[in-house]
């Protein structure tokens, strides 16, 4: 049985000090479902509100866009970009991430988009939302003129609110696709068809919990704008890379699937940054 836990946020003006409460709350969470396994749970995990019924993968992802929004615009107001161009920046990253979210679900599943195609193109895709925003906000910022990085400030964000979105994956179970194969591993997880598999949505996010910690340790020494979201972006893509072979997805090109070798991209785009990352006296 679940307990419900109530954040108290009141006296709090750091916008990552209520992230961090969130996030322990969020593993409480995650710790009771795996190890709290008297009774087998049944999936979706629906929540209540009243006789209402709420399913845990629209009420979660909506939660991770205002989460990740509002904590991007708290960050955006301690740089120096003009308020016109920031929000020009916010729109492209927007529309980038939108469209390169949808572009890359499709991709992914191109083998069943005959078979089902509504489900197709209802899909999205971290990954590509991820590399479109980035295309997204270098095109803009091209387009009028801003030189500086602006990497850093969507970080936390990016970091946080996939943690939140992919809560909802989890307790969504198979509909959502993002489980992995069948394993004996005694953490194993029946998402309702049966099979023992990996719960690599879990794993997703304890990544970017371990991913959040080496960042905020980098970032007490001295570092460039911009390195914290270049090694934020190599990070989770080369994290992708690899536990996507755990996952039963169409894997046509090199045994890779789509987002695989978008994440291969990804991270060649960014390799240099990776080294430069960890030259703490670097100028």
């Amino acid at each position: 049985m679940f307990t419900y836990v109530i954040v108290k946020t009141r006296g709090i003006s750091n916008i990552k000090s209520i992230l961090l409460k969130l996030s322990h709350v969020l593993t409480v969470i995650l710790v009771h479902l795996l190890f709290d396994r008297d009774e087998l749970m049944q999936f979706p995990v629906y929540f209540y509100l009243g006789s209402w019924q709420i399913h845990p993968h629209p009420l979660l992802e909506s939660i991770a866009y205002m989460v990740s929004f509002r904590s991007a615009l708290w960050n955006f107001k301690q740089d120096t970009i003009a308020s016109s161009q920031r929000t020009s920046i916010i729109v492209g990253g927007l529309v980038g991430g939108l469209l390169g979210a949808k572009i890359l679900a499709v991709l992914q599943h191109i083998d069943l988009l005959w078979v089902n195609p509504a489900e197709v193109m209802a899909g999205k895709t971290v990954v590509g939302g991820l590399l479109g925003a980035i295309g997204g906000v270098e095109v803009t910022k091209k387009i009028i003129g801003v030189n500086q990085s602006t990497g850093d400030a969507f970080v936390m964000p990016l970091i946080f609110g996939t943690m939140i979105g992919r809560v909802g994956c989890f307790l969504t179970g198979l509909d959502d696709r993002t489980y992995g194969i069948a394993t004996s591993l005694p953490w194993g997880m029946d998402f309702g068809d049966g099979i023992t598999r990996h719960p690599t949505q879990l794993y997703e996010i304890l990544f970017l919990l371990l991913l959040f910690v080496m960042i905020q340790l980098r970032s007490r020494y001295k570092f460039q704008s911009g390195d914290l979201f270049k090694f934020y972006t190599i990070g989770y893509l080369s994290f992708r890379l690899g536990v996507d072979f755990i996952k039963p997805d169409f894997h046509p090109i090199l045994g890779l699937s789509a987002i695989q070798m978008a994440c291969v991209l990804g991270v060649g785009y960014y390799r240099q940054s990776f080294l430069d990352f960890f030259q703490v006296g670097r100028s």
